[in-house]
């Protein structure tokens, strides 16, 4: 089930506005094509990404994927749980398995982003 209230990039990442803040995860479906989960490497607090620049990595079992800012800002929070349990990311990728919080800078970077709705579609264009 994909959560209404979120956003989506092409790249599987899900984004939560907050205020001027936005959380940043990974979608079910990313979590699911990477299998279990065994690492992830956090960005830095303090550091300021743009649009579509690689900000993580996250290992798996099967592979290591790069996560892509979904929009420009600062990040101001990591999600220290998963230096610990990376697998948060395959249990909860909505909730417990945030990846990083930023700053926005740019909010109109978000019309970009796909609703639930819209992601959902996309993902069974992927499938066939």
């Amino acid at each position: 089930m994909t959560p209404k209230d979120l956003m989506y990039s092409k790249e599987h990442e899900w984004v939560r506005i907050e205020g001027k803040e936005a959380v940043i995860g990974i979608s079910d479906y990313a979590q699911e094509e990477l299998g279990d989960i065994t690492f992830v490497e956090l960005p830095d607090e303090g550091r300021e990404v743009k649009k579509m620049e690689m900000f993580a990595t996250i290992e798996s079992v099967k592979a290591a994927s790069d996560i892509f800012a979904p929009l420009s800002g600062k990040i101001v929070k990591v999600n220290e749980n998963l230096t610990e349990k990376p697998e948060i990311i395959n249990e909860s990728p909505y909730e417990e398995g945030w990846i990083c919080r930023i700053l926005v800078s740019d909010p109109g970077e978000s019309q970009s982003l796909m609703s639930a709705a819209e992601y959902d579609k996309y993902l069974k264009g992927l499938e066939e």
